[in-house]
């Protein structure tokens, strides 16, 4: 058992930019690097190990070989429980919504997608779309998208470093550009688009819409839950801890290391890590800014040495 290096999928979508390749090294034939998938065991871009005796294999062919890997926890979901990405907004995402289990797995045979933001990094002006500004019934919001006028509608949020956005199925939203975050989510990739600015498709037509699907899962409320991180910034020796979020999908902190930081891969869950600054050593193996990390329930413990930002999930 060890610590695996996991090799990113990238996504070229229209409205990525270069921050991915130009901030963190990454390298790819793709023009764009709308986001990079660093945790992944899905279906449309599956993670490959970079270290050790695993080399050259998918991650999802580790963990059926080694189910013990994914923990307690881990084991109790149907599927790969989690999917982790960073996203590189130049230009604004399209305006959607993602369905809750029930519906996903009735409609598109795949969870549904309740995930979390934190923003890495934003222009000054920077926004994104998050809920709605009021309550509407879903008859008024079919009728705002079918006449044009549903953006009056959205509760737009000026963006910070530092912020978390925790968005619930059904929760309506898009990143808007100048924006680079990490996302937390569930392993689905079922996305319901509502508006794309008229945009074109790389085939020359306008991209597909899902409105139908929209309506039925859309939630036509404002948002209740702070941007702020759910826990307080903890400062020990050597390092600072702060609880983004925890819910029953998936638990993520932030960790600074300014020199040492030691912690527990345990045998209720898999531990990700995502290092998004800096460098150091994580039980000796090198770890730069934009490495990603799965270490298996039951590794135990593990220390990081060196000046580093992660990003730490447990489900």
């Amino acid at each position: 058992m060890y610590i695996l290096k996991l090799k990113p999928v990238f996504k070229d979508y229209i409205w990525g930019g270069t921050k991915l390749r130009d901030e963190y090294g990454f390298q790819s034939d793709l023009t764009k690097l709308a986001e990079g998938w660093m945790l992944s065991c899905h279906k449309d871009g599956e993670n490959t190990i970079e270290n050790g005796d695993f080399e050259g294999k998918s991650l999802t062919e580790v963990v059926n070989v080694n189910p013990d890997y994914l923990g307690e926890n881990g084991k109790a979901f149907e599927y790969f429980p989690i999917l982790i990405k960073l996203i590189d907004a130049k230009n604004d995402l399209s305006v959607q919504v993602h369905p809750d289990n029930e519906y996903a797995m009735r409609v598109e045979k795949e969870y549904g997608k309740t995930e979390c933001w934190y923003i890495l990094d934003c222009d000054e002006d920077a926004e994104l779309i998050y809920g709605f500004n009021k309550s509407i019934t879903s008859e008024e919001f079919k009728e705002k998208i079918a006449d044009n006028t549903f953006l009056e509608t959205v509760n737009k949020v000026k963006v910070n470093k530092g912020d978390l956005f925790f968005i619930d199925a059904g929760t309506l939203h898009a990143i808007g550009k100048g924006i680079l975050l990490a996302e937390i989510q569930q392993n689905s990739n079922t996305t319901y688009r509502v508006y794309d600015y008229g945009r074109l498709g790389a085939d020359g037509k306008p991209r597909e819409l899902h409105v139908e699907k929209a309506i039925d899962v859309t939630k036509c409320t404002p948002p209740t839950r702070s941007t702020n991180p759910e826990g307080d910034l903890i400062v020990a020796d050597g390092y600072s801890t702060q609880l983004l979020t925890k819910c029953d999908l998936f638990n993520v902190e932030k960790v600074s290391v300014d020199t040492t930081y030691t912690a527990v891969a345990d045998e209720k869950s898999f531990v990700s890590v995502l290092v998004t600054d800096g460098n150091a050593t994580i039980d000796g193996l090198e770890i730069n800014k934009g490495d990603s990390l799965f270490i298996p329930a039951n590794y135990g413990e593990f220390t990081v040495t060196g000046k580093t930002e992660l990003i730490i999930t447990r489900v």
